[in-house]
């Protein structure tokens, strides 16, 4: 299966992303291995790590759908355009990925038509099932690339120059909150042509945003939940902000 999905039928107006909830890899993508060891598939660069439980939970607080991955974003990255350079990566954050090394066309076509595609056709109809649809895409990021500098937020907000209009208000939100450090597109920039808030939201109008949680604060179900918890009521509070 390509994707999981929670609370197809709830009523809420959000839908709840997570591009990059799994680090399965399928039996018949290299014998269900990609050549690397346990450690670095429990890392970052293999799946965003905690994300999956907080879109979870945020979903049940939003009462609106949830749609998670299920595969590793080495097999190949649903938040990546089918013509991007790094849809299949080859080495990530010093990690060489043997099974991908030698991936050619027909591979990665394979790949597309098994797993992100159907990822991105079941995406595209939950979208569509209110026209009032607002996208919340739920990542984590490492607290440290190797050999790079820390990385001191807590939480991070990504989005386009294209549509500023529902993450401006959700960050002046979240800076009201005086233990968090909040960064405004950092740990990197949220445009990216192609990739799944710009085929979903940008280019169909929607309300979006993409909110990335340091993946060391949540590690556990409970750590999960918290941040959910947290998380719901700022984004409420935001879209009224934004639709003010």
């Amino acid at each position: 299966m390509a994707f999981t999905i929670d609370g197809e039928h709830r009523s809420g107006r959000w839908l709840v992303t997570c591009d990059h909830a799994s680090n399965h890899v399928p039996d018949w993508v290299n014998g269900g291995d990609l050549g690397i060891p346990a450690a670095d598939m429990a890392r970052h660069i293999a799946w965003d790590v905690g994300a999956a439980g907080v879109a979870r939970e945020l979903g049940r607080h939003l009462d609106s759908p949830v749609i998670l991955s299920d595969f590793s974003r080495l097999v190949i990255d649903p938040n990546r355009g089918e013509d991007d350079p790094t849809l299949v990566m080859r080495l990530y954050d010093g990690t060489i990925i043997p099974a991908n090394r030698h991936a050619g066309p027909d591979e990665i076509e394979r790949r597309l038509d098994r797993l992100y595609r159907p990822y991105h056709a079941a995406y595209a109809r939950l979208a569509a099932l209110r026209p009032d649809r607002v996208i919340v895409a739920v990542h984590s990021f490492t607290p440290a690339l190797r050999a790079r500098p820390p990385r001191p937020w807590h939480v991070g907000v990504l989005y386009s120059h294209l549509d500023e209009r529902f993450s401006r208000p959700l960050i002046a939100r979240l800076r009201e909150e005086s233990d968090l450090s909040i960064g405004d597109n950092e740990p990197y920039s949220g445009h990216l042509p192609g990739d799944a808030i710009d085929r979903h939201a940008l280019r169909l109008g929607r309300q979006n945003t993409l909110v990335e949680v340091r993946n060391d604060l949540i590690g556990t179900a409970a750590e999960q939940a918290h941040w959910a918890a947290r998380l719901a009521p700022i984004l409420t509070a935001a879209l009224c902000d934004a639709e003010a």
